[in-house]
């Protein structure tokens, strides 16, 4: 049986990487049944039989090593949280929902990449909170090739994912790092100021020293379907040296007294909008809660 890794997947089809080349594969009729809970995503290695055709079924999904929850890449090594620096302006609460999710999902190597700093003024301080941290935080223009090559080289031999808005010029990022991309790219849009999608689907593209990039579409919604409330403090790295210090166990960090979290919230040892984001997300998990619960007892 052959191995090999999953690059694209699109209207049902599976686009493999083999060592003899690239094929086209469906699901074998025992996992179409149960493809949603499967969940065959670019990146999956898998075992396939060739068909007398040259098209492929897939027969088993290998342990993964690593999974994002959206975009659903499997076995990634990185995740490039791409976002604009102006048109459209950088949200914080945005960034944070996608650096929770980034967490949650175990990835090892996180870098928060600001594109567009041609448009910005302020190249020093900006995201420095972040930096802080521990993230790393590469300010790039695109149009001016300025940053580049310290992104390329935290690109070599690396599964990348780039993830981030629309608008923010991923595909025209990723072409300045390497024209051979080719990737398509959509102008701005002048009344709201937003990105049109122009990447339909996530796909794997071969990179340096046997890495890949993986581009993915453009999304503003981050689900967190899964993620339970008392699990979210630990997607928040700056938390960790407070965490166990609060008077009350558990703590919410959100209303309790001697809450060592809010605290430090307060003090401006935990930047503020990290704490705001903190806030915001928990109270969309308990909603999320309360309406699964409602449907439960209906």
């Amino acid at each position: 049986m052959l191995q090999g890794r999953v690059i694209k997947a699109y209207n049902s089809f599976f686009y493999v990487q083999t060592a003899p080349g690239l094929v086209t594969c469906k699901l074998r009729g025992k996992f179409k049944k149960s493809r949603r809970e499967l969940g065959v995503v670019p990146g999956d290695w898998v075992s396939l039989d060739i068909l007398p055709d040259g098209t492929g079924v897939i027969e088993e999904v290998l342990p993964r090593v690593q999974f994002l929850k959206r975009p659903a890449v499997a076995n990634l090594t990185q995740v490039v949280l791409t976002f604009a620096a102006a048109q459209p302006d950088l949200h914080p609460l945005l960034l944070n929902r996608f650096l929770v999710l980034s967490e949650w999902s175990s990835v090892e190597k996180i870098v928060i990449c600001v594109n567009k700093m041609d448009l910005c003024k302020d190249d020093g301080a900006l995201l420095q909170a972040y930096r802080n941290i521990g993230y790393e935080v590469l300010p790039v223009s695109a149009r001016e090739s300025r940053g580049l090559d310290s992104l390329k080289e935290r690109l070599r031999g690396e599964t990348t994912v780039f993830a981030g808005p629309s608008g923010v010029g991923k595909s025209s990022l990723l072409n300045a790092i390497d024209s051979r991309l080719a990737l398509q790219t959509g102008d701005i849009s002048e009344k709201i100021k937003r990105g049109k999608h122009t990447t339909r689907v996530a796909e794997l593209i071969p990179y340096e020293a046997g890495g890949y990039i993986v581009d993915t579409p453009g999304f503003s919604a981050v689900d967190f379907t899964g993620l339970e409330p008392e699990s979210l403090p630990s997607c928040f790295p700056d938390f960790a040296p407070f965490l166990g210090g609060c008077r009350f166990s558990p703590c919410s960090h959100s209303h309790e007294p001697g809450c060592a979290i809010k605290e430090a919230a307060e003090k401006g040892e935990v930047a503020r909008e990290r704490y705001e984001a903190y806030l915001a997300i928990r109270t969309e998990l308990l909603e999320t809660q309360k309406i699964a619960q409602r449907k439960i007892y209906k």
